[in-house]
């Protein structure tokens, strides 16, 4: 009896060595920390979608932000987290970067106020403090806002808070900051007992783009593990969509003590509905739309072809 219990357990265990085997290797890089931008990733890899697609997922957190884009290009990892807009600047820098799916297919960023200050419309950040991180698209995004109403950047003082936003707000160092997320920024102001009035940039002249996409090395397409990829995140995307709560739970079992926030639990409710639920579907004439903008606006030297920058995997 021994003799065949010990057979069995042989068995089992070969059988997942040769099933973990089978799987495929693939390395992606996140933008930033885990947070409820990532759902869709983390809960793939918790309730195993990413395994039913024979992928063995490395989830790896940048040291530094500015990292992950330029290790796919450099072969280091298969994917990596990336903003669209930026996108057309790396491409045009020479990296090697195309966009494979879509993870945010909304804009997040937005020009925040205090609700109880005396700024209700957009026109009354004439003469006031505004706050940014970084410059270069988000000079450009609070300029088209300003200008779709008469103004201009040059009626606002634009102020470095580096990535202090909430913060800065809320003490006073600045009236109004652009770059904020409208589904992180908002409730973190809430959870300091005020509430933020946010204008949305495709509202006032910019073209509606994606936040967060994936990127992968354009001379790496040809194996088929991206496209399992995006269709474990599609399933994850419906799962999480149709079990929200106990897809909460499994986001927040990745990392317990970092994760189980109420910063994060309010973000979570927030960022559901802006989830791509098409990951790997393209906007051509979005995308199109947004590489003549960045053009027009002198962030790129010459609108790309979006075959430059952008695939839909089948």
């Amino acid at each position: 009896m021994k003799k065949i219990i010990r057979y069995f357990s042989l068995l089992i265990g070969l059988t997942a060595s040769f099933t973990s085997l089978a799987r495929e290797k693939i390395s992606l890089m996140l933008d930033w920390y885990v947070n409820p931008d990532h759902a869709a990733i983390i809960v793939a890899q918790q309730k195993g979608f990413f395994e039913k697609n024979n992928l063995d997922v490395e989830i790896i957190e940048p040291a530094d932000p500015s990292l992950p884009p330029k290790l796919v290009a450099a072969g280091k990892v298969d994917l990596a987290i990336n903003y669209q807009p930026q996108l057309y600047q790396q491409v045009a820098e020479g990296l090697p970067l195309v966009r494979v799916g879509s993870l945010i297919s909304s804009p997040l960023n937005s020009v925040v106020v205090l609700k109880n200050s005396n700024i209700k419309t957009l026109a009354d950040l004439k003469g006031k403090k505004v706050g940014y991180s970084v410059s270069g698209f988000e000079d450009v995004l609070l300029d088209t806002m300003l200008r779709s109403i008469g103004l201009s950047n040059q009626d606002v003082k634009l102020v470095n808070v580096n990535w202090s936003l909430s913060p800065s707000l809320l003490t006073g160092q600045v009236d109004a900051v652009i770059g904020a997320f409208r589904n992180f920024e908002l409730n973190q102001i809430h959870l300091e007992k005020q509430e933020g009035l946010a204008f949305f940039p495709e509202q006032y002249g910019v073209p509606v783009y994606d936040e967060l996409i994936l990127v992968a090395n354009k001379n790496n397409l040809a194996s088929k593990k991206i496209s399992a990829f995006l269709t474990a995140l599609e399933q994850a995307t419906t799962y999480l969509q149709s079990h929200p709560d106990e897809a909460w739970q499994a986001f927040v079992n990745h990392k317990p003590k970092e994760l189980n926030t109420e910063l994060n639990q309010l973000a979570w409710k927030d960022t559901l509905p802006l989830l791509a639920t098409k990951p790997r579907q393209l906007d051509a004439k979005r995308y199109q739309q947004m590489a003549e903008f960045m053009h027009q606006k002198g962030l790129i030297p010459k609108a790309l072809e979006l075959k430059d920058y952008a695939v839909e995997l089948q």
